[in-house]
């Protein structure tokens, strides 16, 4: 297998690992979406709110202020482990650990009960750190992808790992919703079927599975990246690394100011990544709410999605290698708010303030015609997700120095975290002073607006 040497001489042909290589590298992403699509969007998500919290909006508030906790501690963190990493070398440590602690915490959910409100605190623990171990894991990962292909297929790259992995998010929901998570009316799954190992629909067995089957579907899909993908050689050891990668850090920062177009990135992802991942996030718990979707709904509907996901981030990913990333964020942010601002006007008797048939109870999927309005306006919001993420990781690893790329990863998630927890923050806390859930998610508007201005900014 072909190695990657961490000091290359200057000038000398630089190599690149085999496709083998690259594929399994890809493959992490497959193997952590399910973390994203079963427990923060579609599945446990709209659960908790509806079957575990005492109603809708309670339910909203509380996984609010826990994403947010995660949020906080991802920030303070992420720069530090990643200046330590390009100090030390080695990424796959890092990212073995923290997919431990994704594992263990996702496979703890299954306790949530039904009803019991007593277990509410334990999951909010366990959700916030299989979220800290997921965006950690993702750090590190992240940070490989110079090493993988030349500078002018990182766009492709980068778009081909996000389709990826909504592919694996649409595999694992079609794997709840058809064999473990059933309507507890019927004791059906959505194609029909008992649910496999005698999973009880009553007590939502089905639904609360989900964590287990991201920690068992992690731990498979990133064995080949273990085994086939290139790391960098352990360059000092961890103490040493330590003291060098804060020093490092504390320059990284002291410099920033004059890598004007890198700091206004930065700080434009701040803020149009806590509208992206807010919005994702309360996506299944404000369609919950506001159409009463239980899990199988939610579940197609979250198919559906992670299907325009897909083609959007595919194709996002070869028109930021031909028009540049930058272009690519600002139409992705453009459809993101035009789609957002709509869906606030969709209503369960109303769209645009037009009155039309509320969903009947016991009616076909997606019947109503506010549903398919809200359906349309999910795809382009999923369309558009997929491309503004991996876009941004391809713009940063332009605009950041290349041997401190694992340290501007962690800049990277700092800005994708640090205020992370004010979009949850703000819809938890409007949610619980109004009781509307429609007035929690308006918020959102106001980032992507900020957002797009801020990287009017930025000279790629």
């Amino acid at each position: 297998m072909t190695t990657i040497a961490s000091d290359a001489r200057v000038g000398a042909p630089r190599t690149y690992p085999p496709r083998s290589a690259v594929v399994s590298w890809i493959f992490f992403d497959w193997a952590a979406q399910p973390y994203f699509t079963l427990i923060t969007t579609f599945v446990f998500a709209p659960y908790f709110a509806t079957s575990i919290a005492p109603d809708p909006a309670t339910g909203q508030s509380l996984w609010g202020f826990a994403m947010a906790a995660a949020g906080l501690a991802i920030a303070l963190m992420s720069p530090v482990l990643g200046a330590i990493a390009d100090a030390a070398g080695r990424r796959k440590p890092w990212i073995a650990g923290f997919g431990a602690l994704l594992v263990v915490a996702s496979c703890t959910l299954w306790i949530g009960k039904p009803g019991d409100h007593a277990i509410i605190p334990p999951l909010l623990i366990a959700v916030a750190l299989a979220s800290v171990g997921a965006e950690f894991a993702t750090v590190f990962n992240n940070a490989m992808m110079p090493t993988l292909v030349p500078p002018e297929r990182i766009g492709r790259l980068s778009g081909t790992g996000w389709a990826t992995g909504y592919i694996g998010g649409i595999v694992s929901l079609i794997v709840v919703l058809g064999f473990l998570a059933a309507n507890p009316e019927t004791g059906r799954t959505l194609l029909g079927f008992k649910p496999l190992f005698g999973l009880d629909p009553a007590t939502h067995q089905g639904d609360r599975a989900a964590g287990p089957l991201t920690g068992l579907w992690f731990i498979i899909f990133v064995t080949p990246m273990f085994l086939f993908t290139p790391d960098y050689p352990a360059r000092r050891p961890v103490r040493r690394a330590l003291r060098e990668g804060l020093y490092g850090l504390r320059q990284s920062l002291k410099d920033l100011p004059k890598r004007k177009s890198l700091a206004a990135f930065l700080l434009a992802n701040m803020i149009y990544t806590d509208g992206l991942v807010s919005l994702f996030a309360f996506g299944g718990i404000y369609a919950a709410g506001t159409f009463g979707w239980h899990t199988i709904q939610i579940g197609m509907f979250g198919i559906i999605l992670a299907i325009a996901g897909t083609f959007g981030a595919w194709l996002g990913g070869k028109l930021d290698d031909l028009l540049g990333p930058k272009r690519v964020i600002a139409g992705s942010m453009l459809i993101l708010l035009l789609a957002l601002a709509a869906i606030l006007l969709v209503d369960k008797d109303s769209i645009f303030f037009i009155k039309v048939a509320p969903p009947e109870p016991g009616g076909p999927l997606f019947g109503a015609a506010a549903e398919r309005a809200y359906l349309v306006l999910g795809c382009l919001i999923g369309a558009a997700g997929g491309p503004l993420q991996a876009a941004s990781r391809s713009l940063l690893i332009r605009l950041a120095p290349k041997d401190r790329i694992a340290q501007y990863f962690g800049l990277f998630a700092l800005t994708g975290k640090v205020t992370s927890f004010i979009g949850p923050l703000l819809i938890g806390m409007i949610t619980a002073v109004t009781a509307s859930q429609k007035a929690g998610m308006a918020v959102l508007v106001v980032f992507f607006v900020a957002g797009l201005g801020l990287l009017m900014r930025v000279k790629d």
